[in-house]
């Protein structure tokens, strides 16, 4: 079984933290970690082309361990969709869209449709940081993700950071598009997270562990103490992301 970390940041974020190549691979070795999809931080002065372009220069030299995703800003409207389709020319893997970081509504229609439906239309996987307050709830995510129904779109944070009261029944509402999957990273309670693979099917939940924005080696105990069958946690562990992503193969 191949294990594939479905999220970490690499580069120096304007918000202070980051990591590069050499330590996300270093902690990944330490926890066996065999590849782990990257995505670019937020980069000082929005230079988002320099960003994917160094995130697909370590890619390259990371003889297939790191699966690189294009993060855009879709402010920048039509030169957003265009870095899209350069980056994916250039090898990325999918989209990554931070709707806290770049300040706004991942239910955009005007903002982020575009940028969505251009993924869909390469056949590249979206990835959206997700649970954040007004930007990425989960209704917001659900319509969003309703957009290109035959395209997968993962959220961070198992969907929703606030697995509490009525914020975990949001999450389930967007689990109920059926092209939506969610990751384990900082999902606090257990119990969702097994949930969601009783009620929505092994193939809908990806081990990640957003590092440096969280421990790697915490983020994979998530996983590892949850009550799955053995068939169950491979898919988790790594064929979802596997699949989605073209990763290493599970």
């Amino acid at each position: 079984m191949s294990i594939v970390d479905g999220l970490v940041y690499l580069g120096t974020s304007h918000f202070g933290y980051g990591q590069d190549a050499a330590t996300a691979l270093a902690g990944m070795d330490a926890i066996g970690t065999d590849a782990a999809v990257a995505v670019p931080v937020h980069p000082h002065r929005g230079e988002f082309r320099a960003a994917n372009d160094a995130l697909a220069a370590a890619a390259a030299g990371a003889e297939g361990r790191l699966i690189p995703l294009c993060r855009v800003d879709p402010w920048e409207g039509d030169d957003a969709v265009a870095e899209l389709r350069r980056a994916v020319a250039g090898g990325a893997r999918g989209l990554f869209l931070h709707p806290s970081e770049e300040h706004f509504r991942i239910n955009d229609v005007r903002l982020v449709r575009p940028i969505v439906e251009c993924a869909a239309e390469l056949s590249v996987p979206v990835m959206v940081a997700a649970g954040f307050h007004l930007f990425a709830e989960p209704l917001q995510l659900g319509a969003a993700a309703a957009w290109t129904p035959q395209n997968p779109f993962v959220l961070t944070n198992g969907g929703q950071f606030n697995i509490s009261g009525l914020s975990g029944f949001d999450a389930e509402l967007a689990l109920a598009n059926a092209n939506v999957q969610v990751q384990t990273s900082a999902m606090y309670r257990e119990d969702f997270l097994e949930g969601v693979v009783t009620k929505f099917g092994p193939e809908r939940l990806l081990f990640a562990t957003a590092s440096p924005l969280f421990t790697m080696r915490y983020e994979r105990l998530r996983v590892d103490m949850a009550h799955f069958g053995e068939a169950e946690r491979e898919l988790i562990l790594g064929g979802n992301s596997a699949r989605i992503f073209g990763a290493v193969s599970a």
